[in-house]
């Protein structure tokens, strides 16, 4: 009979809003972790725990939250399997205090609102096109995801961008350096990488349900709401793809 082997779980929250034009998210020690800590048997639900664990970091009560995703693939010091469960919460105004920092400080070539980051791909995409240049199946994944070979830029594909950074060594987070470091901010362990997997749920989620309005104060413009949508989705809108009314002002009762 086989013995299950052991692990430990941690508990991770990406908590997001909208600052100074970007999406934001709150971390700690010096922006390069997010609120986190080792599930604990003491509370009857690990939502329960991970509340209790971002008030105790952050001086934050969470409202609704829901679950990111679930990774198991890392080992800790120890050797011991980390399961990860990581949650996010959106919300339109948050404490100013606290270490708040754009998502783009960490996923730069994710911001495609100007033009500005174009030199910044063009780089990414001549790198990843010679690191999969020789191998089937990684260079149709760089197609899909960088939108490469008349294939579109898919904005929700975040999660699978950063992961072939990461694999292609042009992350700091990587188990080895291609030679190319992108110059973007890093974080400790694979906090980074749930990161971007709220980014994609995020961009996924404002296509189909109004969960942009979480992020915006009760009352708004046609304007504000173009600018959150530009800002999450990262890149320009057409603002008649977001006039449901020829009213300005926009209630959030009546979307």
């Amino acid at each position: 009979m086989t013995t299950p082997g052991l692990c430990s779980a941690d508990l991770v929250a990406v908590l997001m809003t909208i600052r100074h034009g970007d999406p934001g998210i709150l971390t700690l020690r010096d922006g390069s972790s997010l609120p986190s800590g080792p599930a604990e048997s003491g509370h009857q639900s690990l939502q329960k725990d991970l509340r209790a664990r971002v008030e105790q970091q952050t001086g934050i009560r969470l409202g609704h939250i829901e679950q990111l995703y679930t990774f198991g693939d890392t080992l800790d010091e120890s050797g011991t399997r980390l399961v990860r469960i990581s949650y996010m919460a959106l919300a339109s105004i948050w404490s100013e205090e606290g270490d708040w920092r754009s998502v783009y400080d960490y996923l730069p070539w994710e911001d495609r609102r100007s033009s500005d980051v174009n030199p910044l791909l063009t780089r990414i995409i001549a790198h990843i096109s010679d690191w999969s240049a020789a191998h089937t199946h990684r260079h149709r994944r760089c197609v899909i995801a960088f939108g490469l070979d008349g294939h579109s830029w898919d904005d929700e594909l975040v999660l699978q961008r950063y992961e072939l950074l990461w694999e292609a060594g042009m992350v700091a987070e990587s188990r080895f350096s291609a030679g190319f470091m992108l110059n973007s901010k890093s974080m400790d362990e694979d906090y980074r990488r749930v990161l971007a997997t709220a980014m994609s749920r995020i961009r996924a989620r404002i296509r189909y349900t109004p969960a942009v309005f979480d992020l915006l104060p009760d009352h708004f413009t046609l304007l504000q709401l173009q600018q959150a949508m530009e800002a999450l989705a990262g890149r320009p809108m057409h603002k008649q793809n977001l006039e449901g009314s020829k009213n300005p002002l926009v209630l959030r009762s009546s979307v």
